[in-house]
């Protein structure tokens, strides 16, 4: 990439084939020789990644409202100190959760006020809007059943039932229309079927950001 980088997000609920899919794409993207900056919330800086810890540890007790400035302050380092750079050198930055997840799990999930929890991340994102927001959906039942042959379940996967299901739902509500107009802030969310084999994945997913992102396809095309 020649010109200024372009923010793509990977989110969805637990197991949804974020990680997956990401590295995917970024191997794809490197192939082609496009530069690409892959990052993780929470975590990708030191401070991040103890905060990563506390968060996940089965064993923390967090408050709702610490837990969700834990996330913005692991937010705010990551985007300082390696998202903004990763894009000035014109890098295509891949990060595996944003502050939708914010929405869905500290908002829906943990029931906190929506505009102050919007007021804080304002705060730690200095404004980044991503170009694209790739929301891949399964089913709770069916991610969190993913989630767990992965292994050890963490605390935010043991967070039960009815929480997940809330947070499924306000992902649904994230890809309409009328949502997106409401929370500018977010840029284009797409919706991506996360069902099926992950090569078919794949290919909604490099689909979505090729439409998104015409610069990317430029570059795609030039090594075809």
């Amino acid at each position: 990439m020649t010109a200024s980088g372009r923010l793509v997000v990977f989110e969805g609920g637990e197991g949804a084939g974020k990680s997956t899919q990401l590295a995917r794409l970024a191997a794809r993207l490197t192939v082609a020789g496009v530069r690409v900056a892959t990052f993780r919330e929470p975590g990708g800086t030191p401070l991040g990644d103890e905060i990563r810890r506390l968060l996940l540890d089965p064993a923390s007790h967090i408050a709702p409202r610490a837990e969700a400035l834990l996330f913005m302050a692991s937010r705010a380092e990551l985007v300082e100190r390696e998202v903004r750079p990763a894009l000035e050198r014109g890098a295509v930055v891949l990060l595996d959760r944003f502050f939708l997840s914010t929405y869905a799990y500290q908002v829906a999930g943990r029931g906190l006020p929506d505009a102050d929890v919007r007021a804080a991340n304002g705060v730690a994102t200095g404004g980044l809007v991503p170009d694209v927001t790739l929301l891949l959906t399964v089913p709770p039942a069916e991610g969190l059943k993913r989630a767990a042959q992965r292994g050890d379940t963490d605390r935010m996967e043991r967070s039960g039932d009815a929480f997940h299901e809330r947070v499924a739902q306000a992902f649904e509500r994230f890809a309409t229309p009328a949502w997106q107009a409401m929370h500018p802030e977010c840029g284009p969310v797409v919706a991506i079927d996360g069902a099926g084999a992950a090569d078919d994945v794949a290919v909604r997913v490099l689909a979505a950001v090729l439409a998104a992102c015409p610069d990317v396809r430029a570059a795609l095309e030039v090594t075809a």
